[in-house]
């Protein structure tokens, strides 16, 4: 994918914060991008600042259920013809400790976090065979670290992590590339936060989108599967 103009991408979760964030950069670099999000006028929204009908597609699709993910893709392919990245970043947190966390958290972060991860690339792996693609998932350091009141998106985020490996070995037989991107600390709306000059310090939803740009261009003999990125200093408080 040294050359990535006219090449389409489906980022789950695109209209806002890190998937918005890549979205750009890929626009930016000659790509066709589909963003999708659970409320369409959401997404429609997003795409108008994006760019024109002939480089963004807004689509519906709640990620827990497969039967949207699988009219997502056939969307795109109907409107594209193929799919060569696909990166699912759509995700819910809930922090309680695991006394207090309701079954519907629960079940909400499961179902969108890990069910959600499996659904994409169930929906778009025939796809990404037929063009030698690039599928993605979005995890977190929280796959990795674990942390008070953090049970149930811990829970979420290491099987996205394992999942994810487990693919990349499952796949790259069909010359299908897989990665997790592990961020820390970002600059977006998740957990209610309002980004503003306060958050300065952490990693921009753009700088994941330059690293999706550098994984994608880089030689097919070397495969990146696993990628922890954190704000180089910590806040200063």
């Amino acid at each position: 994918m040294q050359n990535l103009k006219g090449k389409v991408a489906y980022i789950t979760g695109g209209s806002k914060g890190i998937g918005y964030g890549v979205a750009e950069k890929l626009i930016g670099a000659g790509m066709k991008v589909a963003i999708s999000g659970r409320n369409l006028k959401t997404v429609e929204t997003a795409a108008q600042y994006l760019g024109d009908k002939n480089s963004v597609l807004a689509l519906q699709s709640d990620v827990s259920r497969l039967e949207d993910e699988k009219e997502a893709i056939e969307r795109i392919i109907a409107t594209w013809g193929q799919i060569d990245v696909v990166l699912a970043n759509a995700g819910v947190g809930h922090f309680a400790p695991i006394d207090e966390m309701s079954s519907d958290q629960w079940h909400q972060m499961i179902d969108t976090n890990l069910n959600g991860v499996f659904h994409t690339l169930k929906a778009s792996v025939q796809a990404l065979k037929k063009s030698k693609g690039y599928y993605m998932t979005l995890a977190s350091l929280a796959g990795t670290n674990f942390f008070a009141n953090g049970a149930g998106y811990n829970a979420t985020k290491f099987g996205v992590v394992g999942f994810t490996q487990a693919a990349m070995l499952d796949l790259r037989k069909y010359d299908v590339k897989v990665s997790t991107i592990m961020p820390g600390s970002v600059a977006t709306h998740f957990n209610n936060n309002e980004p503003s000059d306060k958050d300065a310090w952490k990693i921009q939803p753009e700088d994941i989108g330059e690293l999706v740009l550098d994984l994608l261009k880089m030689h097919p003999r070397t495969l990146p599967s696993k990628i922890e990125v954190r704000p180089t200093r910590p806040d200063k408080k």
